[in-house]
C-alpha cells in the first residue's frame, strides 16, 4: 500500500516549505484550540464576578489568539499551496521529460495518457496538502494540546489521548483498508470514461459515416455509470469515517463532563477547570478531523501514483551516454552496417543485416511492401530506439553516442504521420527555427510548394491551421511539415511516407516537389510511391528486415524483382529500359 504512496512523496519533493507549512497550521490549530479554552475560562471566571482587571489579560489573550489564528492560517496556506504548486512543476517536468526520452506514448490510449499526466499527477498535490501536511499538524498539535488538558485535569488528558488515537489513528486505518479497492477502481474507472470520450470526439466523423455513433455513446455511458458507482461508494466511506469521528468525539467530551462533574461534585475539581478541559477536549478533535476522508481516498491516490509511475517507468527505447559527442557540423556521411532491430526478445527481426551508404547530397530512395522494416530505419535514424545488432554512423562515430536532441538535429525530417497543431501557420512553422523572421518562413513555405496557397490567404501566415491541421487539405498538411524541415535545414533529411495518406495523383505531384526541394542534399525517401524516381540516385528494396535488390532506377526496370513487378502493376506494358 504504502510504496507507490512513499515514491509519489519522493518524486514530489517538497521540501522545508510544506514543513514549514504545516508548523504554520500547527500552530494555527493551536491558537483556534487555545482561544476555545481562554475563552472557557473567561467565561466560567466570568460567571463568578470577578474585577475587570481579573479578566483582562484573558481578554487580550483571546484578542490576540483571534488574530493570531487567521495570520498563521494564512501563512499554512501559503506556505503549503506553495510548496504543492512546485512540487507539481516538478513532476509534470519530469513526466515530459520521460516521455521524450522513452517515447512510451504508444503504450497507452490518448484519454488514458492525459487523465495519468493530469488526473494522476494531481494525486501528488491531495497526498501533501491533505494526506502529509494535516497528519504533521495532528501530531504537532494533538500532542500538545494532550499535554495541556493534562495539565488541567488528567483523567481528561487520558481520555483525549484514547480518544484521538481512536478517531486519528484507528478511523483512518480502517478507513484505509475499507477504501483500498475502492479507490483504485476510481482511478481506474476515471481514466477508462476520459478514454471513451477522448475516442468519441476525436473519432466523431468516422463514428458518423459507419454508424457507430451509438455503439460509442453506450460505451460512455457504461463508464461513466461505473466511474458514477465506484464514486458513490467512495463518498459512503468518507461519510462513515466522518460519522466515526463525531461519534468518537461526542463520546469521549461526555466522558470528561461526567467525569469532572463527578469529581466536581467531590471536590476535587472547581467548575472553572472543568469548563476549560471540556472545551478544550471538543476543540482537540479539530486536528484529526481531516485524516478519515483522505486515509478513505488512499486507495485512490495509490492507483494513481502506479498509474503515473506505469508511464515514468516504462521501458525506454534509447539509451543516452553519461558524456555526448559533439555533433557533426555541416554536410556529414551516415553509414549503416549488418544493423538489427526488433521489437521483444521472442519478435522476428524487423531490420536483418541491413547497409545503406548516405554520403553528402546523395539520394536514398527506401521502397518495399508494408512490414518490410521501412519505418523501423526511420525511428532508428530519428533516435527514437536503438539498434540492437550492428552500428550506424554518423560522422564517423556510433549514433548512440550522441544525445538523442544533437542527433536529431542532424538527422531531421518529416514523420510518417506529422502533427499540425492547433494555432497559426507561423506558430507551426517556428516550431522548427524559432526566432526565424517572415520572409524565411515564406522561402519556406514556397520550397514546400504552398506559396500559391499561401498568397491566396487572406491572413497569410496568420491564418489558423485548425485542431489536428483540419483546416487543411491532406497534402497541404504533408508540404507544411516539408516546410518545417527545410526551415530546421539539417544536413541529412530523412522522409518517412511523406505522401502516404495522399491520392495517387497528390502522391506523384508531392514525390516531384520532395525531390525538387532535396535536391543538394543527403536524403533518405521512405515511400510506397514507385513513380516519378528516376532521378534517385539509388533505390534500395527491403523486405522483411533485408535488402532484396539496390541499383538506380534503370538498373531494377532491368532486374525481374519486387521493384519491376510492383511497379508494372501501376503501369501495365511497361518496357524493361535497353541496357
Amino acid at each position: 500500500m504504502t510504496r507507490p504512496l512513499v515514491r509519489l512523496v519522493a518524486l514530489a519533493r517538497p521540501g522545508p516549505r510544506l514543513l514549514l507549512g504545516a508548523v504554520a497550521g500547527a500552530a494555527a490549530t493551536g491558537a483556534g484550540i487555545a482561544l476555545l479554552a481562554t475563552s472557557a475560562w473567561l467565561l466560567a471566571r466570568a460567571a463568578q464576578h470577578p474585577s475587570v482587571a481579573a479578566l483582562s489579560v484573558a481578554v487580550v489573550t483571546v484578542r490576540a489568539l483571534g488574530v493570531g489564528r487567521g495570520l498563521l492560517r494564512y501563512a499554512e496556506r501559503l506556505l503549503t499551496h506553495d510548496a504543492a504548486l512546485r512540487a507539481l512543476t516538478g513532476i509534470r517536468s519530469r513526466v515530459y521529460d520521460r516521455l521524450a526520452i522513452s517515447e512510451p506514448l504508444r503504450l497507452f490510449r490518448g484519454g488514458d495518457l492525459v487523465t495519468r499526466l493530469v488526473s494522476d499527477v494531481d494525486a501528488a498535490q491531495d497526498l501533501l496538502l491533505r494526506g502529509l501536511a494535516p497528519a504533521i499538524v495532528a501530531a504537532i498539535a494533538g500532542g500538545g494540546t494532550v499535554v495541556l488538558v493534562t495539565v488541567v485535569y488528567w483523567p481528561a488528558g487520558a481520555l483525549l489521548a484514547v480518544g484521538l488515537l481512536l478517531a486519528g489513528l484507528c478511523v483512518p486505518v480502517l478507513s484505509s483498508a475499507l477504501g483500498r479497492r475502492p479507490g483504485a477502481r476510481l482511478a481506474t474507472a476515471r481514466g477508462g470514461l476520459a478514454t471513451e470520450v477522448t475516442d468519441l470526439l476525436s473519432g466523431a466523423p468516422d463514428l458518423i459515416a459507419y454508424g457507430a455513433v451509438d455503439t460509442v455513446l453506450e460505451r460512455v455511458a457504461a463508464a461513466d455509470a461505473e466511474l458514477t458507482a465506484v464514486a458513490r461508494r467512495d463518498a459512503l466511506l468518507v461519510g462513515l469515517g466522518a460519522g466515526a469521528s463525531a461519534l468518537i468525539t461526542g463520546l469521549t467530551v461526555w466522558a470528561v463532563l461526567l467525569l469532572g462533574v463527578a469529581a466536581v461534585a467531590h471536590g476535587t475539581l472547581t467548575s472553572v477547570p472543568l469548563a476549560v478541559a471540556v472545551l478544550t477536549v471538543l476543540a482537540a478533535f479539530e486536528v484529526v478531523a481531516p485524516l478519515p476522508p483522505v486515509a478513505a481516498r488512499l486507495g485512490a491516490l495509490r492507483a494513481a501514483a502506479v498509474r503515473l509511475f506505469g508511464v515514468l517507468d516504462a521501458p525506454s527505447a534509447t539509451t543516452r551516454v553519461a558524456v555526448p559527442a559533439e555533433p557533426p557540423s555541416g554536410p556529414t556521411a551516415l553509414r549503416i552496417r549488418r544493423l538489427r532491430v526488433r521489437y521483444g526478445p521472442a519478435e522476428p527481426w524487423a531490420l536483418d543485416g541491413v547497409d545503406l551508404d548516405l554520403p553528402p547530397g546523395r539520394r536514398i530512395a527506401l521502397v518495399g511492401p508494408s512490414g518490410a522494416g521501412k519505418s523501423t530505419l526511420a525511428a532508428v535514424l530519428l533516435r527514437f530506439r536503438d539498434p540492437d545488432e550492428g552500428e550506424v554512423l554518423l560522422g564517423g562515430l556510433p549514433l548512440t553516442a550522441y544525445d538523442p536532441d544533437d542527433a536529431r538535429r542532424v538527422i531531421g525530417g518529416v514523420p510518417q504521420d506529422p502533427h499540425v497543431f492547433a494555432g497559426d501557420l507561423r506558430a507551426n512553422l517556428l516550431l522548427a527555427k524559432p526566432g526565424a523572421s517572415d520572409a524565411e518562413l515564406i522561402t519556406a513555405m514556397e520550397s514546400a510548394r504552398l506559396g500559391p496557397w499561401l498568397r491566396g490567404l487572406p491572413d497569410g501566415l496568420g491564418t489558423e491551421a485548425g485542431t489536428y491541421g483540419s483546416r487543411m487539405s491532406g497534402g497541404q498538411r504533408q508540404r507544411l511539415a516539408l516546410a518545417r524541415a527545410l526551415l530546421a535545414d539539417p544536413p541529412i533529411m530523412v522522409l518517412d511516407e511523406p505522401t502516404g495518406q495522399l491520392d495517387p495523383e497528390a502522391r506523384r505531384a508531392l514525390t516531384a516537389d520532395l525531390l525538387d526541394a532535396t535536391r543538394g542534399r543527403a536524403t533518405l525517401l521512405i515511400t510506397h510511391e514507385l513513380e516519378g524516381l528516376e532521378e534517385i540516385d539509388e533505390i534500395v528494396v527491403l523486405g522483411e528486415g533485408r535488402v532484396l535488390a539496390r541499383g538506380s532506377h534503370a538498373d531494377l526496370l532491368a532486374a525481374d524483382g519486387w521493384f519491376r513487378q510492383s511497379l508494372g502493376r501501376i503501369r501495365p506494358g511497361l518496357r524493361t529500359p535497353s541496357v
